[in-house]
Parts: C-alpha cells; structure tokens; sequence
C-alpha cells in the first residue's frame, strides 16, 4: 500500500513526523567487563592530545565546546537546558566533564563520564571536532574513558548510546571497542535548527545532511 498523498493513510512500517520534527533510530550499548586490553601493559600511543579535567565548568565554554563538538551530529539535549537545569548535571561531583586539548591548550574534544547511577559509568558524551577525526585519536580517547570508568571499583557496567544521526562509524566504532548493543529505540524531537515556541534555535545551519523541514515550509 502506497502512503496516501494527503498523509491520512501510511504503509505498514511508517509513522508520521509533525513538521519540524526529526526522527532518529538510537542503539544503547554496553559492556560488563573491563576489556582484556585494559589490563595489559602496552607501550603509551604517541598522541599529541591530553584530556583537562574541567571541576564545576563555566556554563558558557561548556556550551560553546559541546557545540564545537557536537553540532554536526546535531547534539542539542544540553543546548536545551537553563543555566540551572545545566549545572545541576555538569557541577555534580559524580559528572566527570573532561576537555580534549592540543599541546598548544586548544580544546578539540570532549568527554564526560556519568557515574550518578550507582554501580555503572554512561559515556555520556564523546566526541572530537571535525579537524581532529580521522587520526586514530577516538581510540587513545575511549582507552582513556575506559580506564577511568573501570577504574571505579564499584562499577559493573559501562555504558553508552549512539544514534543514526551520528556519523556511520560511530556505532562499528562503539562495537570494535567490546560495546555490545542491547536496546534499540526511535527518538523523536523537535529539529535544534529550527525555531522552537520562544523563536530560539538551539542550532544555525550544521549538520547539512540532514535536511531541515520546518512547519509552514513550502513543498
């Protein structure tokens, strides 16, 4: 059965998005055990990166990195949030907010460990700016991020969640490092780039590969 041109009557398997909305699948990954890796001694990588630990994180340059990272993947769940809302989470002691930096100091990832949950570690957020991908460097980032996750004695489970906005690497990227995938789901939400009921938009211009259907939009 074909979609009705008026939208009334879908075929089996679609679901109807208001305009303005983006649908994504969302796979969550985890893992129940420190990998083997971790425990053996291997010579030190030759990277020119080490990771900040930002304590209690100015709101603002939080923002502004998560943005820089995160943009063209359309990351917008911390955009969305007030200045109380969003430091309620990233001022929690057990939030562990880590800047990427160069050898000259310049900010080119992010990484953030949630431990709230007693006995598991989220890789809540992860990720490089487009200039620092393609290197080898998300594997030096996630051995880091492994090591401290694991490095909690109470921890029994790491985990964390990809989606089909993300690039195609991510999720065979998650899975090559000992992630196994246990839950699927569809996200639905407002477009970040398009004006929410304030007129704000959380997003410019990013993320081109996904085309932006606003409400009203002409066909």
């Amino acid at each position: 059965m074909a979609i009705a041109e008026n939208g009334a009557r879908l075929a089996p398997g679609f679901h109807a998005l208001a305009a303005g909305d983006l649908a994504a699948v969302v796979t969550a990954l985890e893992m129940r055990e420190a990998p083997a890796s971790l425990r053996r001694l291997v010579p030190e990588q030759d990277v020119p990166l080490q990771l900040v630990r930002w304590k209690a994180p100015d709101l603002a340059k939080y923002r502004l990195l998560f943005r820089r990272v995160g943009a063209r993947w359309l990351w917008w769940s911390r955009l969305a949030l007030d200045d109380a809302a969003l430091g309620a989470i990233i001022h929690d002691p057990q939030v562990h907010v880590f800047a990427v930096a160069d050898r000259a100091g310049v900010e080119v990832g992010m990484l953030e460990l949630d431990f709230r949950k007693a006995g598991e570690a989220e890789i809540a957020f992860f990720g490089l700016i487009p200039g620092a991908t393609g290197k080898g460097f998300g594997k030096w980032l996630m051995r880091r991020a492994l090591q401290m996750a694991w490095g909690d004695k109470d921890v029994t489970r790491v985990w964390v969640h990809t989606c089909t906005l993300d690039g195609p690497q991510a999720l065979p990227f998650y899975m090559g490092q000992g992630f196994v995938p246990y839950a699927r789901f569809v996200e639905v939400f407002p477009d970040p780039r398009g004006a929410n009921a304030r007129g704000e938009r959380l997003l410019g211009e990013e993320a081109p590969q996904v085309p932006l259907l606003e409400a009203g939009a002409a066909a």
